[in-house]
């Protein structure tokens, strides 16, 4: 006969009732706890916690110790379904409902294997998107890698062509003038530097051409220099633009909008916010 601790004060009697009914089949089959592992499938552990009040038993393990130790399982279950909506509405506190849910990884290892699955699962979705991200930001760097290349190479072929470079020494590089030059003026009011003479396109991070060969020019006019007027919207003109943008009392967005032309072409009227978009 098992020395069995005493039961908590708080079970419902219903609970108390299957529990001692199993203790006794327990004792009758004379099984160690090891040994009635063994037979149900369910973990020492996890009886320890059925036969002690710790947490309910749920209904294959009921119907296991039936069957091992030779009890009627239909009226274990009878007492277990009378137990089980004590048991709920009882929920004597949050660990309970975490020991029930640790109980199921202890069931065997056919179910534990599916269960290690839902974070194997967790953990490739979350590698995929990560890829993904990655991948879209690499591509973005190759963009202005090759964008910022061809405008060395223009630079350096126009720097030739104009004879304006002497020869460098071995292994440096020559310092080369900006590709493109700036020559702001003003026409009807408003400052162009003489690349694009648009007041409504939308400039963006990772664009190249001469509406941003336009932006880097009059930004530079306003006192916020983007680099070099390569006509590529890097990071350094994308702060400049955050910068011109927060002295406008624009959003700061790092966008250029009709808003923010207006602004940067100096039109007389006054700029309070870009328009939500």
């Amino acid at each position: 006969m098992s020395r069995w601790n005493e039961l908590p004060a708080e079970l419902h009697p219903h609970v108390r009732q299957l529990i001692v009914r199993l203790r006794r089949l327990k004792d009758r089959s004379e099984l160690s706890t090891r040994q009635l592992a063994a037979a149900t499938g369910y973990s020492g552990r996890s009886w320890q916690r059925y036969l002690n009040g710790g947490s309910l038993p749920p209904r294959g393990a009921v119907e296991a110790i039936a069957e091992a130790c030779g009890d009627d399982a239909d009226r274990l279950l009878v007492l277990h379904e009378m137990a089980a909506e004590r048991w709920a509405e009882g929920s004597r506190d949050t660990s309970d409902a975490w020991d029930s849910m640790s109980e199921t990884l202890e069931v065997g290892p056919a179910d534990r294997q599916s269960y290690t699955r839902v974070p194997q699962m967790v953990v490739a979705v979350g590698a995929a998107a990560l890829a993904v991200s990655v991948s879209a930001a690499l591509v973005l760097a190759v963009q202005l890698a090759k964008a910022r290349a061809s405008a060395e190479d223009t630079r350096e072929r126009t720097v030739t062509a104009a004879g304006s470079g002497a020869a460098s020494a071995p292994g440096r590089s020559p310092v080369l003038p900006s590709l493109y030059t700036c020559r702001p003026k003003q026409s009807d009011g408003r400052w162009y530097a003489g690349h694009s003479r648009t007041r409504e396109s939308t400039v963006v991070y990772g664009q190249t051409g001469p509406e941003v060969i336009e932006v880097q020019c009059l930004l530079s006019r306003a006192g916020f220099s983007p680099g070099d007027i390569d006509g590529i919207f890097g990071p350094m003109t994308q702060r400049a633009v955050k910068r011109f943008q927060t002295r406008e009392g624009l959003e700061a967005d790092g966008v250029i909008g009709p808003l923010s032309w207006e602004a940067l072409r100096g039109c007389c009227a006054e700029v309070t916010a870009e328009p939500a978009r």
